[in-house]
């Protein structure tokens, strides 16, 4: 069978999207919890709660510390569940995709579609969570309002690669590994609820390697008004270059599955 072609077309990529939101409406109850409450407890329970006992980091409260964080690992973990068992669904389950493949949509329509639908989904709670923190006083500068821009990258850098790896399995069994050795860890240790210069030498440069931890220092920057450990180019390269490689990986996993 001859493979599937790479190209990309406008109107084929927001009929993707358009699917993505049509079946959005149907399910967004589901998510609510997930998406907009969950992240406002957390930051209220550790933020608060947790902060009471800390005091301050960086000159600032702590809940004005983790804010963008929390922001930021919020887009992080949804794009990384919109591409899991949606994408190994839609292939192995559904098979959608290969419904799709009968149609003019090419892979490279379903890959952008898929995005711009996770995208969409992250601005949407980016936007609301930016909204009730703002009430707390936790934003220190008017650059906060360029968080849900970092977000987007974030999503992008992370749901990328991780719709190559659901394109390339073939039990959701291996969900359970990306989750526990690389959503868990990289939530954990990229800065989100203490500075990574707390981490050992060692450990430390694994830290660097998360686009999370590159999405954090962002909206650390932006929301508090302070310089980021790096240049904001490096930090954006980063992510660039991270959402880049994986494009280019989704689009070989897709191209190569829908061969079967």
């Amino acid at each position: 069978m001859a493979a599937p072609a790479l190209g990309l077309s406008v109107r084929s990529t927001l009929a993707v999207l358009e699917r993505g939101l049509t079946l959005y409406r149907r399910l967004w109850r589901a998510s609510l919890f997930g998406s907009f409450v969950l992240p406002v407890l957390f930051l209220i329970s550790i933020g608060i709660g947790v902060g009471g006992h800390i005091g301050q980091v960086g000159g600032v409260s702590y809940l004005a510390w983790i804010v963008p964080g929390v922001m930021a690992s919020t887009a992080f973990q949804m794009a990384v569940g919109e591409c899991t068992y949606p994408i190994l669904g839609d292939f192995k389950w559904t098979r959608g995709f290969h419904a799709m493949r009968a149609t003019p949509v090419e892979v490279g329509d379903m890959v952008c579609g898929h995005l711009l639908y996770i995208l969409i989904r992250v601005q949407i709670a980016v936007v609301v969570f930016l909204g009730v923190t703002a009430l707390f006083g936790t934003l220190h500068s008017p650059w906060a309002l360029v968080t849900p821009l970092v977000c987007g990258l974030v999503a992008l850098a992370a749901a990328a690669p991780t719709m190559a790896f659901a394109a390339s399995i073939d039990h959701d069994s291996y969900f359970a590994l990306l989750f526990r050795f690389v959503m868990i860890p990289a939530t954990l240790f990229s800065g989100v609820f203490f500075p990574v210069d707390r981490l050992p030498g060692l450990v430390r440069p694994l830290a660097y390697l998360s686009p999370l931890w590159h999405g954090v220092e962002l909206n650390r920057a932006a929301t508090l008004g302070a310089a980021p450990p790096w240049p904001v180019a490096a930090h954006l390269g980063y992510l660039l270059a991270f959402t880049a490689a994986g494009l280019a990986w989704a689009l070989h996993a897709f191209g190569r599955r829908l061969q079967d």
